[in-house]
């Protein structure tokens, strides 16, 4: 930064083109971090590069107009801001593009002057590509990554551990090892995900990919857990060792993957239809080795024989799961930059245009935090260049830059910031203002004051903190313009006015729109997301139970509920992220906050399985109306628990206890089974093994509901009392 204001001061002679070199300068290495390789991050500057180019003339050209200069700051903070959602490219470069429109178009100019001020900008931007190749690269590096690594590695030494310990190969010693061991890596993904810096931009994706593992690798960890077969169990469970011995190499192959996307993937692919193979070899040896009996009593005899093929198939279709992401994220790593500007999924995933729409359309509702966001930093910094103007401030551009800087998702941490804002600009001041007192007229001592000053500048945010970052901020603007024009202390007191003004600016915007922040926005994302769930897996039930007979009461396929589920689930995850950077005191720990964004996972995997297990299966014939009934009855029995549940979440009002296991329902199931499913030979066929597993998940998503409470009533401060609930 100063040696490109040195050039265009003191070897170019032009103020404009000094002053785009140093902002420009600010912009592209300080305010932006694009992730990859070298030549991913050096293609990401250069597009930076041109984009910013295209905005300063924009920007220009609109400063001529006060309205003009109004709506266009708002048009374009809004189009900058809510593409991050698309793209993760623009979504890193966010505060750099709107760096380079604000400083133009804050700035009176004619149109005359945009090739000094392109000339500087073009002049920062080349420089910055030498700087990112050759100062410190650095490592392509994703610790979210490592640690999904050695998470499934855990796990498939923990399957392996259990297969062994079934068998009696393994010491009770050498279980508990391996137990441990995946406990620990779970945790450990788990505190590395709440660690991950740059929420929520910076989402490639991969890094999107990576961030639904931590969900589905829990989930899974947790499914392990439940599903662990005592030691010399009977031969249902000795048979469903050899799926879970497939499951743990998918795992291990999912891992070397996501560890090397470069590897060939062939290997996992065909790793996942030996998977596959294994588990309906599974259901069929386990129909073929039931009891052949008619007596209604003896059918919870099948019931019982048919969980550990259940639990087998429950974690092979997670595990499957697992490693269709891996392959897709080790597609999207590697992408073509262009690919990776425009969204383009990897092959296998929806089409450019069609990602887009999905991930943009998923946001375009009121409820979403990100189209808030984006709203309000739009109208923010627009009424910021529009109150700038009208006022006549000669420095209009730390008016809009103030708003920038101190604007949050809630009137609290607005104003909060405003305080350290204000705190920071005014000791930058006063520093500064020392520094050229002492200093005078002669400029020298302040260009080898410069260089670290905005090593400073840019360092002190993150390392020390917002308001320390102010001051050095303050303290290199007062420089740089001394340096310019000399006119001594004025210029800092001038820049603190200016703030405050921005600051005033952001503050009434804040209290106006949403300002409640992250933290009620997250409670009704949870909501949603429950709600949506909740809908799918009743929509698939109902889908399976359309084939399960030919009773002539088939539905479609739960598409559309799918994609509800999965929109609100892609808000619910933004959500989180912005919760997780609110610099506002969290009322709830981390880990309970957690396990209620984790818990939506659980039941739309509940839905997928659901979905999975009856979308490859005919029309039966027979009559099972029975049996359907039942289980008809008992989604809608789930589903509406979780409508109560998220309504309690948005009321903030009493959480419902757990359903309990209904015994009553589940001695007319079995009689069901036994009058309805088995064949002429008593033996079970094929579609009433669906059907008990279509039970299995839905007493799935009941158990779930014991994990939520706890968490939602700390949620909503309401007490864990019965009466109450």
């Amino acid at each position: 930064m100063p040696a490109t204001f040195a050039f265009g001061d003191k070897v170019i002679g032009n103020p404009a083109l000094a002053t785009f070199a140093a902002f420009g300068s600010f912009a592209m290495l300080v305010l932006v971090d694009f992730a990859g390789s070298i030549r991913e991050r050096l293609e990401a500057q250069a597009a930076l590069a041109v984009a910013g180019a295209v905005l300063v003339c924009l920007g220009t050209l609109a400063s001529r107009s006060t309205l003009v200069a109004a709506v266009s700051m708002t048009a374009v903070a809004f189009a900058v801001l809510f593409a991050g959602v698309v793209s993760s490219v623009l979504a890193g470069a966010t505060t750099s593009l709107l760096l380079a429109f604000i400083l133009p178009v804050s700035i009176k100019a004619p149109p005359s002057q945009i090739p000094d001020r392109l000339a500087g900008w073009g002049l920062a931007a080349v420089v910055s590509l030498f700087a990112i190749s050759l100062l410190w690269p650095a490592p392509a590096r994703n610790p979210l990554r490592d640690a999904a690594v050695v998470a499934c590695r855990a796990l498939a030494a923990r399957l392996r551990a259990d297969v062994a310990y079934v068998l009696g190969t393994a010491s009770h010693a050498q279980h508990d090892a391996a137990v441990v061991e995946a406990d620990h890596a779970v945790t450990t993904l788990s505190e590395v995900f709440f660690a991950t810096p740059y929420r929520p931009t910076g989402l490639s994706t991969p890094a999107r990919t990576v961030v639904r593992l931590v969900d589905e690798l829990r989930w899974l960890h947790a499914i392990v857990a439940h599903g662990a077969p005592p030691p010399g169990a009977a031969s249902a469970h000795r048979r469903a060792c050899e799926a879970k011995a497939a499951v743990a190499h998918v795992l291990e192959l999912a891992a070397d993957r996501l560890e090397s996307p470069d590897r060939d993937p062939r290997e996992l692919r065909a790793a996942q239809a030996e998977l596959a193979a294994t588990l309906s070899a599974l259901e069929e040896r386990a129909m073929e080795e039931l009891p052949r009996i008619h007596s209604d009593p003896s059918m919870r005899e099948i019931v019982s024989a048919l969980d550990p093929s259940f639990r087998a198939q429950e974690i092979g279709f997670v595990a499957s799961q697992i490693a269709t992401n891996v392959d897709f994220a080790a597609a999207a790593e590697r992408r073509s930059w262009p690919d990776r500007l425009l969204g383009r999924q990897p092959q296998g995933l929806a089409t450019t245009l069609s990602a887009a729409q999905e991930r943009a359309g998923s946001h375009a509702a009121q409820q979403s935090v990100w189209l808030q966001n984006s709203l309000r930093g739009a109208i923010g910094l627009g009424a910021a260049v529009l109150v700038s103007q009208l006022a006549g401030v000669g420095h209009a551009f730390w008016v809009v830059l103030g708003a920038l800087s101190v604007l949050r998702s809630s009137a609290l941490n607005t104003g909060a910031t405003i305080v350290r804002a204000l705190v920071g600009t005014a000791l930058g001041f006063v520093v500064g203002a020392a520094l050229v007192e002492i200093v005078g007229t002669d400029t020298t001592l302040l260009w080898f004051v410069l260089p670290p000053v905005v090593l400073l500048a840019g360092l002190a945010p993150t390392a020390v903190g917002f308001a320390s970052g102010q001051a050095a901020f303050t303290l290199t603007v007062l420089i740089l313009f001394n340096i310019l024009q000399p006119e001594g202390w004025r210029i800092g007191l001038v820049r603190i006015e200016d703030v405050a003004l921005g600051c005033g600016v952001s503050l009434v915007v804040g209290l106006l729109l949403w300002p409640r922040g992250a933290g009620a926005a997250l409670g009704r994302a949870l909501a949603e997301a429950y709600r949506q769930s909740a809908h799918y897996l009743t929509r698939s039930v109902e889908f399976g139970m359309g084939r399960c007979d030919e009773s002539g009461l088939s539905s479609a396929a739960p598409v559309d509920e799918a994609a509800g589920a999965a929109a609100a689930s892609r808000r619910l995850d933004d959500t989180f992220r912005v919760y997780l950077g609110e610099r506002a005191a969290k009322a709830m720990s981390l880990a309970e906050v957690t396990s209620l964004v984790t818990g939506v996972a659980g039941l739309r995997l509940a839905g997928d399985a659901v979905l999975d297990l009856w979308e490859g299966a005919g029309a039966a014939d027979g009559d099972r109306s029975a049996a359907r009934q039942e289980l008809l009855e008992s989604a809608e029995r789930v589903s509406g628990w979780y409508e109560d549940f998220a309504a309690g979440l948005v009321r903030r009002s009493a959480v419902p206890e757990p359903l309990p296991m209904d015994t009553a329902a589940d001695g007319r199931l079995v009689q069901a089974v036994g009058r309805d499913l088995l064949s002429d030979n008593g033996v079970a066929s094929a579609t009433g093994v669906r059907m008990i597993w279509t039970g299995d998940h839905l007493d799935a998503a009941r158990r779930l509901q014991s994990l939520l409470v706890t968490p939602a009533r700390a949620a909503v401060g309401t007490e864990a009392d019965g009466d109450r609930a």
